[in-house]
């Protein structure tokens, strides 16, 4: 009988040109054991980060949205719930509008001040040849400092007789102003407060950024004709400092939306709602006003506004960084 012929591709036996050797049961074992052993290991590490991140935020997070469907006033032993009602009141409040129109005037007023300043103070402490240390930690002390400190210190500084800002105004004869207490000018000054505060923390960053930038850059920019101080911060500093920038942005921003100490001590709010932020709209109505449940309301609907527009901050400047 004629021997029958093979089919191609039947072949029990491996092909000798795939290089290729399947793997036995044992070392298939093997693989899914180390598998194993290595998400263990990683969720052994990141576990206990993992459950603070659930109860120190989560749960809050969830426990405020359901005390805003709710009546409930600090205090009260019963509750009942309202809905959505809650929100709708945020939303026909005046008060809220005018709240939130001056944490995000307050916002663009500080944002942007305290990040030129900062970098303009961290390239003269960085082209300095002498005293770094000394121009680094005058400039972090606001930063450090205890902001109801630095408040009353300003709220001196700022009164309207007897203020130091007043009194030099009046020996240069120049008109001055009751600055805490006029509507035009007391969110200025809050940002003011706000810049001084921040300064410090921006430029140490920056400066971590500067340092970290090659001098072959530099060099590289020279040989190129960018001799000079503008083209050189143009073309080099500025590109190279771009993810540090766009951390100052966004921790500042968010610092920025969270003040809270210097509109408590300083203003109360007032006058009327020229001073008013959200955080303190949040204060107000649950701790003074007693209404727990709308001032859960107003820090929901704060919480989204902020998580929105950091989200679409980090977007737009993600953008234009140039990561190296």
């Amino acid at each position: 009988m004629s021997r029958p012929l093979a089919l191609s591709g039947a072949s029990d036996e491996p092909s000798a040109t795939s290089g290729v050797r399947p793997l036995t049961s044992p070392e298939v074992s093997a693989a899914r054991k180390r598998a194993i052993l290595e998400a263990l290991a990683a969720w052994s590490l990141a576990g206990p980060a993992l459950v603070l991140l659930v109860i120190l935020f989560f749960l809050p997070v969830l426990t405020v949205f359901g005390i805003a469907l709710t009546d409930w006033q600090f205090g009260a032993g019963s509750l009942s719930s309202v809905g959505l009602g809650n929100f709708h009141e945020v939303f026909a409040d005046e008060g809220f509008r005018a709240s939130l129109v001056n944490t995000l005037l307050y916002v663009a007023l500080v944002v942007p001040g305290t990040i030129l300043l900062g970098l303009a103070i961290a390239l003269l402490i960085e082209s300095s040849r002498s005293c770094r240390a000394f121009y680094r930690a005058i400039h972090f002390l606001p930063f450090m400092a205890t902001l109801t400190a630095m408040a009353i210190a300003w709220e001196a500084l700022l009164h309207p007789t007897i203020g130091l800002v007043n009194q030099t105004l009046v020996s240069l004869g120049l008109p001055t102003a009751n600055w805490l207490r006029d509507e035009s000018t007391v969110l200025p000054v809050l940002a003011v407060i706000g810049i001084w505060q921040n300064l410090g923390y921006a430029m140490v960053l920056f400066l971590a950024g500067l340092k970290a930038i090659p001098q072959d850059l530099y060099d590289a920019a020279d040989t190129d004709g960018a001799d000079l101080w503008l083209d050189r911060l143009r073309t080099v500093t500025l590109p190279m400092l771009g993810p540090v920038s766009m951390f100052v942005f966004i921790v500042v921003a968010l610092r920025a939306f969270e003040t809270f100490d210097a509109v408590q001590i300083l203003t109360q709010g007032g006058p009327g709602h020229a001073s008013e932020m959200l955080l303190f709209t949040v204060y107000r109505e649950s701790f003074q006003y007693l209404r727990t449940g709308y001032g859960a309301a107003v820090a929901v609907v704060f919480l989204g506004i902020v998580v929105a527009l950091t989200l679409i901050q980090a977007r737009v400047m993600d953008k234009k960084v140039h990561y190296q």
